[in-house]
């Protein structure tokens, strides 16, 4: 990466001036042509240029002498671009239209922070530098996930997350639907899950340590034609939306629309309500075959919606007491010959690993689904061991989205306790994502200190999150290859709307988005102070975007919350 012409966020492969006092002027004049295949980022570069300069940008012919042109090259990847800024024309090169997309959002931070407005400021002054860009992702998959079940947020805040997504070339949203606090996505044939499931009486204030209740209902969900629009709209930004339905664990929301899904041997689960704690409950899925049914119906209709090749069933944090106390799961464990309640679940996981797979799909799931075994999906066709690019692992790759052509492979693993789950997972030839609650958590403080708003977890700031490295060294080389990418996570307990959100993700969600782009050295080598200069420049565009990210200084007074009470971690980050 050298002698980056501007601040670009994140980083391109590589950078130069052309000619240092070289620049293209926008104007009246100026076309805007794309090559067949092109006309949806075409369209979308258009609406976002036109919105902030008030240039029309007609469509003009190719190799205009004035314009913007976007072509196609088979020989370079998907993902992958180059643009070039000279005379009175910026051409952006690309393997297909995702390559082309992610041109266009370099183009615009040549243009300056004023180009992310949606009004103009001015109509003249528009500007690129003569410059020569080559580009491509280090990874497949470059993911956040959205925690819109403990706090939901409306269908307006999701797409203004996918938007700034886009802006950070981010390309995977994980979208996690329900827990023990609500449920979030319509099923038309259990209308209980969102007539009950979709709301709770009221929400824990803090950390369930200062005892605080808001005595508010909160709740929400998306109709099915929701999350089909979110789905289009993040399609025609390049990314993937992966949904994820959280079981056998994490689901007292769904046992309390429909108490059968519970131990009911065990617990009166007619007396639940929807869960008003933070944590893990207690209450978990009954296994019995009409759960396997209620669920695979579930997952029926999440597929009508949802097109991504993977699918979130998360298999985190399942206790399993009410499991060694029901005669009906001991009498399950004995039936099926398992060793052990953890047994039991891996079975249950296993289940929907092959419903998946039979369906062309693959399951991926928290790094507790390795407990008691987890077994090669086969499919239809006898399945096949991954190619070891996981669908878009190497510079330039494809992006996450299914091949429908491919046999389906082997669960995948969401490395969230750290990097062993994920190290285990990539060496027995699982592809993993990896994201690590000590360093990608972004719901996890900014700085030590009262100021921070309800602390939670390490502290975490945007030099931390700069240097880490989601490939551990001690992997050998056919193993990293199944570290298909990674992911950074929001879980919402401590956020309750989009104000939230941006303060705990941003800046810091910049920093994360380079690591996943950018072909940078070893943690210790990163060019720390030249990640803060390009920042300044990146500030400014938050800013045109709205985005009320967390001051490099501290918080501003009215993004703290005096007095209520976190979750803090002592002690030192565990480092690879």
């Amino acid at each position: 990466m050298a002698d980056i012409p501007v601040d670009l966020v994140p980083a391109p492969l590589r950078a130069v001036r052309t000619r240092t006092a070289e620049q293209f002027r926008l104007g009246p004049a100026t076309a805007l042509t794309a090559e067949s295949g092109l006309a949806d980022v075409e369209s979308w570069l258009r609406a976002a240029l036109t919105a902030a300069t008030g240039l029309p940008l007609h469509p003009g012919t190719a190799g205009a002498a004035d314009g913007i042109e976007l072509r196609q090259d088979a020989a370079l990847a998907p993902e992958a671009y180059r643009l070039t800024v000279a005379g009175r024309r910026a051409v952006i090169t690309a393997g297909g239209p995702a390559g082309a997309f992610w041109g266009a959002q370099t183009l615009r931070q040549l243009l300056g922070p004023d180009a992310y407005r949606r009004a103009p400021l001015r109509r003249t002054g528009w500007v690129l530098p003569g410059c020569e860009i080559e580009d491509a992702p280090r990874f497949g998959w470059r993911g956040v996930l959205l925690d819109v079940s403990r706090h939901f947020m409306p269908k307006a805040d999701v797409l203004r997350f996918l938007d700034l997504m886009a802006v950070h070339k981010l390309n995977v949203l994980h979208l996690h639907l329900t827990d023990d606090q609500g449920w979030r996505v319509e099923i038309r044939r259990y209308p209980r899950l969102t007539e009950v499931g979709s709301w709770r009486e009221r929400s824990m204030v803090g950390f369930r340590a200062a005892e605080r209740r808001d005595d508010r209902p909160h709740g929400g969900y998306y109709t099915q034609d929701d999350l089909r629009e979110i789905v289009a709209y993040a399609a025609g930004r390049q990314i993937t939306v992966v949904p994820e339905i959280d079981l056998p664990g994490h689901s007292q929301a769904a046992i309390t629309a429909y108490p059968e899904l519970g131990n009911t041997d065990v617990v009166d689960t007619a007396s639940l309500g929807v869960w008003t704690d933070w944590g893990v409950s207690p209450h978990v899925l009954h296994v019995s075959d009409a759960t396997l049914r209620f669920f695979e119906g579930v997952l029926e209709e999440l597929l009508e919606i949802f097109p991504s090749e993977f699918v979130h069933l998360g298999g985190d944090e399942c206790p399993k007491d009410q499991w060694r106390e029901s005669a009906a799961a001991q009498a399950r464990i004995k039936e099926l010959g398992l060793a052990d309640e953890d047994e039991l679940q891996s079975w249950f996981i296993r289940h929907f690993d092959h419903w998946l797979a039979d369906r062309g799909r693959r399951l991926i799931g928290w790094d507790e689904i390795l407990e008691g075994g987890l077994a090669v999906a086969t499919g239809p066709k006898g399945g096949a061991e991954p190619d070891g690019s996981g669908g878009g692992a190497a510079a330039g790759g494809a992006g996450p989205e299914r091949s429908r052509s491919r046999r389906p492979a082997r669960a995948a693993v969401s490395s969230w306790r750290g990097y062993a789950g994920g190290v285990a997972a990539a060496r027995a030839g699982h592809d993993v994502v990896m994201c690590p609650e000590q360093h990608v958590y972004l719901d996890h403080r900014q700085a030590p200190g009262d100021d921070e708003p309800i602390p939670v977890g390490y502290v975490r700031s945007l030099a931390d999150v700069y240097r880490f490295e989601p490939v551990p060294p001690e992997l050998d080389a056919v193993a990293a290859r199944h570290v298909i990418g990674t992911q950074a996570n929001l879980w919402t307990e401590f956020m309750d709307d989009a104000r939230d959100v941006d303060y705990r993700a941003f800046p810091r969600l910049a920093a994360f988005a380079e690591v996943a782009w950018s072909t940078l050295p070893a943690p210790a080598e990163r060019d720390l102070a030249d990640f803060e200069r390009r920042m300044t420049a990146h500030y400014a565009r938050l800013d045109a975007l709205g985005v009320e990210y967390r001051p490099s200084g501290g918080p501003h007074p009215w993004q703290r919350r005096p007095g209520v009470v976190g979750r803090p971690v002592d002690g030192p980050v565990p480092t690879l």
